[in-house]
C-alpha cells in the first residue's frame, strides 16, 4: 500500500474537536495508548496518532476505490443521518444511516430479498401499476414501499457484499462490526475513548459525538475515495 499525503494537520483536528474523549471515568483501558493527556476529568486524545491511523485509512480506501471496490459506510446516530448520506452519495458509497438490522450482512441472502422486493415495488410505482390497484392496496404498497426508503435506501444499488465497511460510532454500530468481523470484510471505525480498538482493521482515535469531528474524518475518507475513483475511471 502506497503512503500519499492527504493534507491532515493537527491545528484543524483541534478546531473540530477531535481530541475530546470522554470522562476519564468512562473509558476503555484499551485506549491507553492513544490518550495523550487529562484535563477537566476527560480524556484528550494523541491527535499524532489520529493522523497516523487516518492516513492510512485514506491509503486502504484510496488503493481499493483505485481498483473498483465497494464501500459501506454505517452511522446511524440521529444527528448524522444527513452528513452520512450525502458523504456516501457523493464518493458513491453504499450507506446505513437509520437503522442496522441485525443480519443485514451475514444472512445476504434474505437482504437480497428484501431488496430486490424493494427495487420491483419502486419500478411498479414509477410505471402507475399503482393507479390499477384498489385505494386499500395502494396505502398498504406505499407504507412497505415508504418502510424499504427509510432502513434500505442507502443500500439499494448494493448487488453484493462490500469491500470495506467504514463504521462512525463503534458502540452504536457494534453489530455491523461484528457481521465484518465474521464475514473477514475490512472495517474502519471511529474509536472514541470507551471504545474498543481491536474491533476494527484500522481504529481512528477520534471524538465519535460532535458533528465537527465526525465531519472531518468522514470527508478525509470520502475525499480519498473519490481520488481513488478517479484513477479506476482513467485507467478504464
Amino acid at each position: 500500500m502506497t503512503r500519499r499525503y492527504w493534507n491532515i494537520n493537527l491545528k484543524e483536528m483541534v478546531e473540530a474537536g477531535v481530541h475530546f474523549g470522554h470522562g476519564i471515568k468512562k473509558w476503555n483501558p484499551k485506549m491507553a495508548p492513544y490518550i495523550s493527556a487529562k484535563r477537566k476529568g476527560t480524556h484528550i486524545i494523541n491527535l499524532a496518532r489520529t493522523a497516523r491511523f487516518l492516513s492510512e485509512a485514506c491509503d486502504l480506501v484510496f488503493d481499493a476505490a483505485s481498483q473498483g471496490k465497494s464501500f459501506l459506510i454505517v452511522g446511524t446516530k440521529k444527528r448524522t443521518t444527513d452528513l452520512v448520506a450525502s458523504a456516501a452519495i457523493r464518493a458513491r458509497c453504499h450507506y446505513v444511516n437509520k437503522k442496522w438490522f441485525s443480519g443485514m450482512l451475514t444472512n445476504w441472502s434474505i437482504t437480497k430479498t428484501r431488496l430486490s422486493q424493494f427495487r420491483d415495488l419502486r419500478a411498479e410505482e414509477k410505471m402507475g401499476k399503482f393507479q390499477h390497484l384498489p385505494k386499500r392496496d395502494v396505502a398498504i404498497l406505499k407504507r412497505k414501499l415508504s418502510t424499504l426508503q427509510r432502513y434500505l435506501g442507502g443500500i439499494k444499488y448494493m448487488t453484493r457484499l462490500p469491500d470495506i465497511v467504514i463504521v462512525l460510532d463503534q458502540q452504536k454500530e457494534y453489530i455491523a462490526l461484528r457481521e465484518c468481523a465474521i464475514l473477514g470484510i475490512p472495517t474502519i471505525s471511529l474509536v472514541d475513548t470507551n471504545c474498543d480498538p481491536d474491533l476494527a482493521n484500522i481504529s481512528i482515535p477520534a471524538n465519535d459525538d460532535t458533528m465537527t469531528s465526525i465531519r472531518l474524518i468522514l470527508n478525509k475518507l470520502v475525499f480519498a475515495i473519490c481520488e481513488g475513483r478517479s484513477l479506476y475511471i482513467r485507467n478504464h
